[in-house]
């Protein structure tokens, strides 16, 4: 499932994404993901449906993705690409902070989210991602996102 290290085109769907992050339905937030480098960078997606949870009480009339879930999903994403890392497999990413967070655009039903984190740091179980989150190549959201790497229990 883990792919070779030099090829970065990649097509993992919800089973390739679920043997590397622990998350699920319904706190799941990436569909796919389409670029990776192993530890370094990745590409994902979610698609937003007006099917989602969270759009029953945000807001009835007016259905807005949560910009704390749209951050969620930047994160999903960069743990699929530091979780991927040899020395990380069957490890889990926590939260250690959240810089920098700028919501652009709303995200409503029928966008797609596209997510794109580098890490830019990893020194020790510790790290620091940039990542940014588009809607029709829109910046919709960025922020710098801390993680630390511990094992699962």
């Amino acid at each position: 499932m883990y792919m070779d290290e030099n090829k970065f085109e990649v097509n993992f769907g919800l089973k390739e994404i679920k043997a590397i992050i622990p998350h699920r339905y319904p706190f799941l937030l990436i569909d796919k993901v389409t670029y990776m480098e192993p530890g370094k960078k990745v590409t994902a997606y979610k698609n937003v449906t007006g099917n989602e949870y969270f759009f029953s009480g945000h807001f009835p009339e007016e259905p807005v993705m949560p910009g704390v879930l749209i951050i969620e999903a930047m994160a999903q994403a960069g743990a699929v690409a530091i979780l991927s890392k040899e020395e990380f497999k069957n490890k889990i990413a926590f939260f250690g902070g959240i810089n920098r967070a700028k919501f652009r655009k709303k995200v409503i039903p029928g966008d797609t989210l596209k997510l794109e984190v580098e890490i830019v740091k990893i020194k020790g179980p510790a790290g620091v991602g940039k990542a940014t989150a588009y809607v029709e190549d829109k910046k919709a959201a960025e922020a710098e996102l801390m993680f630390m790497i511990g094992n699962k229990n």
